[in-house]
């Protein structure tokens, strides 16, 4: 059955305290896996899909990123979205895109956004965007939870604290965290993978054989080592490769609490990222 198409603020009452999913649209297993889980709960389930310009950095084409509307709709369809949200920029932000901007550029931010280097330092005023769109978008659904791949952690990280920093406004919203879905050779879906040649793919799976060399470490040295290895050896252009705190995506010492192995890297014009938690060796 085709979901609901929502594009008025003023239509999304009946649908509070509904499972929610925020999409930027270009929907594929990964986005899929989401609803599908959301779905399995008791709530109905509402996507959005919003291509969001305040979160794209000057070098970054925010007129390129894919839009498949149709397509999109199926997914959500097959997947058990009750309903698919599609606001208008106007919606989004009232004030305009170019207030917004102003905006984003003084909101205070969970300091996972800000002190870690890893992609608030790659794309700076990346995360100012996020927590824009994703707070209003929260504001106008009023969800009671809503679902979030784990393969973008640091913007999980993010969100979760930016819910847990204020709890009153966004009404005890619960953050759910599902794992990345990933293609049958460990290459993690993304919407960006479309932009990837046949003969990319190959060097693309670099990043999680990474992860997987990295799982047989105990120090996190040695471990951001094997990293930068294997992802030359596959001919990627390293942004950072790294041992965090799974928590506050600071470095670390040892594993004798729970970390994430983080990865940015490009192949060509095109960025990819991967993440996967490491091992705890006592």
């Amino acid at each position: 059955m085709r979901p609901d198409l929502i594009e008025e603020a003023s239509s999304l009452a009946p649908w509070s305290g509904c499972a929610f999913v925020p999409t930027m649209g270009a929907l594929h297993e990964g986005h899929a896996s989401l609803i599908r889980s959301a779905a399995r709960g008791s709530r109905p389930v509402v996507v959005s899909i919003f291509v969001n310009p305040t979160q794209f950095g000057p070098s970054e084409d925010y007129a390129r990123y894919p839009r498949t509307l149709e397509a999109d709709l199926v997914t959500c369809a097959a997947a058990g979205a009750a309903a698919v949200f599609l606001p208008a920029i106007e919606t989004i932000y009232p004030r305009g895109i170019d207030a917004a901007r102003e905006d984003a550029a003084h909101l205070s931010l969970p300091a996972v956004a800000t002190q870690p280097g890893l992609e608030d330092a790659c794309r700076p005023g990346h995360f100012a965007g996020v927590v824009q769109v994703v707070s209003r978008l929260f504001e106008l659904v009023r969800p009671a939870v809503a679902h979030f791949g784990e393969k973008d952690w640091q913007q999980l990280r993010v969100i979760t604290d930016m819910v847990e920093m204020h709890p009153t406004r966004f009404d005890g919203l619960r953050i759910v965290p599902e794992p990345t879905v990933r293609e049958d050779n460990g290459l993690a879906m993304s919407s960006r993978n479309r932009y990837l040649e046949p003969g990319q793919i190959e060097a693309a799976r670099g990043l999680s054989r990474a992860l997987q060399v990295a799982c047989a470490a105990q120090h996190p040295g040695t471990a951001e080592a094997l990293m930068h290895g294997t992802l030359e050896e596959h001919g990627l252009e390293v942004q950072y490769a790294v041992v965090r705190s799974a928590q506050s995506l600071m470095p670390v010492h040892g594993f004798e609490a729970p970390t994430r192995g983080l990865i940015a890297a490009k192949l060509g014009n095109v960025r990819l990222i991967d993440t996967m938690a490491l091992p705890i060796w006592r």
